[in-house]
């Protein structure tokens, strides 16, 4: 089964939920208080290694230049 992020507008509380694929759209009740809380959208990175430990990304994961600037290093990001 997926894991999916819920945020709750009553609370602002940020969880995570195991549901099947047929539940991936309808809200989930928010652990704290209970209300209905929406998905939000996912966002992860994907990278390797090389055998000389020098990073690569994944085939298929994009260009190789990371989301947040413009350079094609990712040791250049202050991130």
């Amino acid at each position: 089964m997926p894991i999916y992020e819920y945020v709750c507008s009553e609370c602002k509380s940020l969880f995570e939920q195991m549901r099947p694929l047929s539940q991936s759209g309808e809200a989930a009740a928010c652990p704290k208080c209970h209300k209905p809380a929406r998905r939000k959208m996912s966002t992860f990175a994907a990278f390797t290694t090389s055998i000389s430990g020098v990073p690569k990304t994944v085939p298929g994961a994009g260009s190789s230049s990371c989301s947040s600037c413009s350079s094609g290093n990712c040791s250049t990001c202050a991130s």
